[in-house]
């Protein structure tokens, strides 16, 4: 009986904790997420059988969990900051979609201008270059359309502007995964004769822009150095001061970040991970390491930066921070010490 009472005791001041919580100041305006309790099953995507993955996550309590996948705290702070979303890695790209729409939708709320969104397309567990270049550009289209679906209000579409690679990519994204879409789609570069000798036929984004457009989403301008130039021009014409917003979606901007093309020979792309890349929130992310040291760098908007460690099938925490961490620093150092 004693037992039983004191169980009783502290399920009343878990539900008060929560009722305060729930109630302080610090949380007025923010949109609280809750664990769905259904369990994923996979999905066909692309002709392919993406089947669920079993998630965990070890969490760090700051005042109490009031769910099975959120943590949060009271702490005062910006916008946003006062509330720390601790989300499981997701178990298929189902869920995947649904923790960046929610992720995305708080850091628009939170009137962030220029975001970033990276995961892999050819599978959770996969890295840039599993699957050919082309089939990864066509499963970015394919996650695109859903995110979009997701995210986009009807009334919102048709101030909508998704931005392709090149022209040509715009006739086949109308062809297949946006047929029958309103959304408007555009492109970066248009391919030209000169194209093989590193020369582009120049498009000023300027003129691309329409007075009514209100969110540019980017897709994957990645495959020829340019279009992040181009991405960035888009920003500074379209976006800076103004109530615009950017999203570059898989833009496999570790390239740059890492040094993958050198500072000498690409002296303006370098330059975006100084003038470009800290304006940019990175609300979704997900870089799988192979190789002795096997783990992942996972972060969903506004929680920190988590490397994870799949141990029998479940994804593990064993280090988290709130900047993000070099791929570098997380092959090298924090994974290898785990």
């Amino acid at each position: 009986m004693k037992s039983l009472s004191l169980t009783k005791s502290k399920q009343a001041s878990v539900r008060e904790i929560k009722m305060r919580l729930l109630n302080s100041p610090a949380l007025s305006g923010v949109s609280i997420l809750h664990s769905s309790s259904s369990k994923p099953k996979g999905f066909t995507y692309g002709g392919l059988r993406i089947g669920k993955q079993k998630s965990n996550c070890s969490r760090r309590t700051i005042l109490h969990r009031c769910s099975r996948n959120l943590e949060f705290s009271a702490a005062g702070g910006g916008s946003g900051s006062s509330v720390e979303f601790d989300v499981s890695f997701p178990n298929d790209y189902t869920q995947l979609l649904e923790q960046a729409k929610e992720a995305t939708e708080l850091a628009l709320k939170n009137n962030k201008q220029l975001m970033e969104i990276e995961f892999p397309t050819s599978g959770l567990d996969s890295v840039p270059g599993d699957g050919e270049g082309g089939i990864e550009m066509t499963g970015s289209l394919q996650l695109i359309r859903e995110f979009c679906d997701l995210v986009i209000s009807p009334e919102k579409v048709t101030r909508t502007r998704i931005f392709f690679p090149e022209a040509n990519e715009v006739t086949f994204a109308r062809q297949s995964a946006f047929g029958g879409s309103s959304l408007k789609l555009d492109y970066l570069t248009k391919p030209s004769f000169f194209q093989d000798f590193g020369f582009d036929t120049k498009v000023k984004m300027a003129d691309r822009v329409k007075p009514d457009d209100e969110l540019f989403l980017v897709a994957y301008p990645y495959f020829n150095v340019n279009e992040m130039l181009v991405v960035e021009e888009l920003y500074k014409e379209a976006v800076v001061n103004t109530s615009r917003k950017l999203i570059i979606f898989n833009g496999e901007l570790d390239r740059i970040r890492s040094g993958y093309y050198p500072a000498f020979f690409y002296p303006k792309l370098a330059a975006l991970s100084q003038s470009l890349f800290p304006k940019m929130e990175t609300v979704y992310y997900i870089h799988n390491f192979k190789g002795r040291n096997r783990g992942v760098l996972f972060r969903c908007y506004p929680g920190p930066w988590k490397v994870l460690r799949k141990v029998r099938d479940k994804y593990i925490c064993v280090h988290q921070q709130e900047m993000m961490p070099s791929l570098k620093e997380v092959a090298l150092e924090i994974l290898p010490s785990s």
